[in-house]
C-alpha cells in the first residue's frame, strides 16, 4: 500500500490538475469535430489516455528534473527527488503508462493512431527542453495541444482549418498559464540556471501571461463564429472568459504573496478550460 501510493504520487494521481489541463482541450476538438456528443467510445479512449500519457510524462520529467526538483522549494518532496522511488522505477512507470495508452490508441483509426508517435515523442522531449530551449512552455504547448488533432482525426479523419485554429488557441492557453506557473518558481529557477517563458520575458513575464491568454480567447471565439455556435456555447466562453480577465490582474501584483498567486492562477484555469467544454456541450445538447 505504501508502494502503491508513491506511485499515485509519481504521476501525480493526488494533483490531477494537470490532467485537466489536457483533458479540456481534448474534450473541446471531440464536441467541435464530432459537431455534438462524440460517443461514449471515443469518450473512454481519450478520456483515460489522456491520464495515462500525463502520467508517463510526469514520471519522465520527475526522472529528468530529479537534480533540480531537490532545490525547489515547490518540487523538494518529489519522490524521485528524494528517492523514495528510484529512476528504474520511475521510467518502468513511465512506460507502463504509455503502452496502456498505446493499447487504447488501437481502437482509434489508423490516422489517430499514426498522430501517437509524435505526440509521445514530444512529451519525452518536453522534461529536457528546459536546459536549452529559451521558452520551454512553447514545446509544453504543443505537447499539450496533440489531443486536439488526434480528436479531429478520429472523429473526421481529416485536420481541417478548424483544428489548427483550436491547436493555436490551445498553445497560447498553454504558454499563458504555464509561463504564471514558471512565475511562482522563478527565483529558485534563476539561482539553478533554469530556462523558462517566466525567465524569458523577465519583468514583463505578467505582461505575457495576458497577451497570450487574450489571444487564446480571441482565437476561441473565431471559432465559435466559424462553427456558428449557439447561445449556449457563448454563453460558457462569455462564463470563461470574465473568469480569465479575474484571474490575470492578480499575477501583475508583486508582493509577498505574488509566488503563491501566480500558482493559484495556473490551478484556476482549469475553471475556465471546464466552462468552455461546457458551453460547447450544452449548446450541442440543445440542438440535438
Amino acid at each position: 500500500m505504501h508502494t502503491f501510493k508513491l506511485y499515485w504520487q509519481l504521476i501525480r494521481g493526488d494533483k490531477p490538475i494537470g490532467t485537466l489541463l489536457l483533458l479540456w482541450p481534448t474534450l473541446w476538438a471531440l464536441w467541435l469535430a464530432a459537431k455534438g456528443f462524440p460517443g461514449w467510445h471515443l469518450l473512454f479512449i481519450f478520456g483515460l489516455g489522456t491520464f495515462l500519457m500525463r502520467s508517463a510524462g510526469c514520471a519522465v520529467n520527475d526522472v529528468a528534473d530529479r537534480k533540480f526538483d531537490a532545490h525547489v522549494e515547490r518540487t523538494a518532496q518529489r519522490v524521485v527527488a528524494t528517492g523514495q522511488i528510484s529512476v528504474k522505477e520511475a521510467v518502468f512507470v513511465a512506460a507502463v503508462c504509455a503502452l496502456l495508452a498505446g493499447l487504447l490508441a488501437l481502437g482509434l483509426n489508423a490516422f489517430a493512431l499514426w498522430l501517437c508517435i509524435p505526440a509521445a515523442a514530444v512529451a519525452v522531449i518536453y522534461p529536457f527542453c528546459k536546459r536549452f530551449l529559451a521558452v520551454p512552455q512553447a514545446v509544453l504547448g504543443i505537447a499539450f495541444s496533440f489531443g486536439i488533432p488526434m480528436a479531429y482525426a478520429a472523429v473526421q479523419n481529416d485536420l481541417p482549418i478548424q483544428m489548427w485554429l483550436l491547436f493555436a488557441a490551445n498553445c497560447a492557453w498553454v504558454m499563458a498559464y504555464d509561463t504564471a506557473y514558471a512565475m511562482a518558481d522563478k527565483p529558485d529557477d534563476l539561482k539553478l540556471g533554469l530556462k523558462t517563458s517566466a525567465v524569458f520575458f523577465g519583468k514583463y513575464d505578467a505582461l505575457a501571461v495576458a497577451v497570450f491568454e487574450g489571444v487564446f480567447l480571441a482565437l476561441f471565439a473565431s471559432i465559435l463564429l466559424q462553427s456558428r455556435a449557439g447561445w449556449a456555447a457563448w454563453l460558457g466562453f462569455a462564463i470563461g472568459a470574465a473568469y480569465a480577465a479575474y484571474l490575470v490582474p492578480k499575477v501583475f501584483v508583486r508582493n509577498a504573496e505574488h509566488r503563491m498567486a501566480c500558482f493559484k492562477m495556473f490551478l484556476a484555469n482549469s475553471h475556465v478550460g471546464m466552462a468552455l467544454w461546457l458551453g460547447l456541450a450544452m449548446d450541442a445538447a440543445l440542438s440535438a
